[in-house]
């Protein structure tokens, strides 16, 4: 939007010339408004500029030059006030844009409004700012005075009558000193900010650095895990196919074989049948020279005849093969469920060391991303009393859970539970000037743990070991 100097605008309405006049100082205004400006000094016969106070007669005469500028430009172009714009205080109907608050006057002002400030000795004077819907946050809310004091001791701002009023002999300055002093904190804020941003943004690049490590080792040991699994899957596959071949050409030998002798043995009974038909007829001749001399031959054939012996209950039998299988598939699914359950274990407690806050106890380290494998840190163990007292915390009672007459007393502090997860160990210590073991627990921790507590009839001791006898 152009500007409107002061020679296209109505010092009366602060509005854009409409039909616009000059009266003989060379002001220029409005016709309407000079006119009703005019009809109140009817009664004197004299008129006067409501700008300069210049007296004359009537005698308005029609601003050509004025008027055909505008004609040339054409309707003005409003920048009207949008969500979240601050509107002009001075504009009816649709409100424009203001541009410019006065502290003054406390009140925004479009362009338009805005030129008496430009062009009046009188508003040239008030300090305009950008403007803002906070103009009344800058009053006293008792004294209605513009808040031009900082008081140091509340610790608040507040007007030049409240420095007479309640905070009467407080520290106090003008507001223009504390917010000099203010600054320089301010400057020194930032700068902590600054070196804070910085170092989050590096442990930011250390967390990206370390999570697209992590992403390219796992892609690596799935693609490997897949490999390895592929290949094993395919000499199981190799392996059992060549197994049933060798099944199958066993098979094929052993049935070979028994068809030779089922043909031998089918040959073998009619050759036999055929000689029983000869004994019948021999049997029932009646010639007798005729029957000893076939009973001679027949004896002779059926005397070399040797029967076989039950071959065919001899062949291959396969039982065996399915016993091998079967301690085999034991044997695989033993090892495979072991180590399976260890890969598990290692994956589902493995670690990445990463920075994400500052102090992140006995495992905390900087990622190393020069290392080629993701690595655990093994947590030492503490010994004495004080290294114990690093990793103490202080339990309190869930009220919503815990036993009315349950108490944590600040004495009898006789026991000390400590817990590696990572190393998956919780251990038991009397609490003296030394510390004694009592009971260690060596598992695998496959989730988070809570401390829990149950009281109920009797209790649970955990007594000293006596050398000699196993730990309670």
């Amino acid at each position: 939007m152009a500007v409107v100097t002061g020679a296209t605008s109505c010092f009366i309405c602060l509005d854009l010339l409409k039909d616009p006049v000059t009266i003989p100082c060379g002001h220029s205004y409005c016709m309407d408004c000079i006119k009703g400006s005019f009809d109140q000094e009817d009664d004197k016969g004299i008129y006067s500029c409501p700008q300069c106070e210049q007296t004359f007669p009537s005698n308005l005469a029609e601003n050509t030059i004025l008027l055909n500028q505008k004609k040339r430009k054409g309707a003005p172009s409003y920048n009207f006030a949008g969500p979240g714009d601050v509107e002009c205080d001075f504009c009816t109907g649709r409100k424009r844009k203001a541009v410019k608050s006065c502290l003054v006057c406390l009140v925004s002002f479009c362009e338009t409004h805005l030129q008496p400030h430009h062009e009046i000795i009188q508003l040239r004077r008030h300090k305009l700012v950008k403007a803002s819907k906070k103009l009344q946050e800058r009053i006293c809310s008792q004294h209605d005075k513009l808040l031009e004091v900082y008081c140091r001791t509340d610790q608040q701002c507040i007007c030049y009558l409240c420095t007479v009023d309640e905070h009467k002999g407080h520290d106090t300055v003008s507001a223009v000193a504390e917010r000099t002093e203010k600054q320089k904190l301010l400057g020194e804020k930032y700068r902590q900010s600054e070196e804070r941003i910085l170092e989050k943004e590096n442990k930011i690049q250390a967390l990206k650095q370390a999570m697209d490590f992590l992403k390219r080792s796992a892609q690596a040991a799935v693609e490997s895990s897949e490999k390895i699994f592929t290949e094993l899957i395919h000499l199981f596959t190799n392996k059992c196919f060549e197994l049933k071949e060798l099944i199958r050409a066993q098979e094929k030998a052993e049935v070979s074989r028994a068809e030779g002798l089922l043909e031998q043995l089918e040959q073998e009974v009619s050759e036999l049948r055929r000689k029983d038909v000869e004994l019948k007829e021999v049997s029932q001749t009646e010639d007798h020279i005729q029957f000893l001399q076939s009973f001679q031959s027949l004896c002779v054939s059926l005397g070399s005849d040797v029967l076989p012996s039950s071959t065919v209950y001899s062949l291959v039998s396969f039982e065996h093969v399915n016993t091998s299988v079967t301690k085999l598939q034991d044997e695989l699914q033993h090892i495979c469920m072991k180590e399976m359950e260890q890969m598990f274990v290692e994956v589902s407690t493995n670690e990445m060391n990463l920075v994400t806050t500052d102090g992140m106890g006995p495992d905390y380290s900087e990622p190393n991303m020069e290392s080629s494998t993701l690595t655990t840190v093994e947590t030492k163990q503490p010994k004495t009393r004080k290294d114990f007292l690093t990793y103490s915390c202080k339990l309190t009672l869930d009220p919503n859970t815990a036993n009315q007459y349950l108490c944590l007393s600040e004495g009898n502090r006789k026991v000390g539970v400590y817990l590696d997860h990572r190393a998956g160990t919780l251990s038991f210590y009397s609490i003296s000037d030394k510390m004694t073991l009592l009971h260690k627990i060596e598992t695998t921790f496959t989730r988070p743990l809570y401390p829990g507590f149950f009281v109920e009839t009797g209790y649970v001791k955990i007594l000293t070991p006596i050398q000699g006898e196993s730990k309670e």
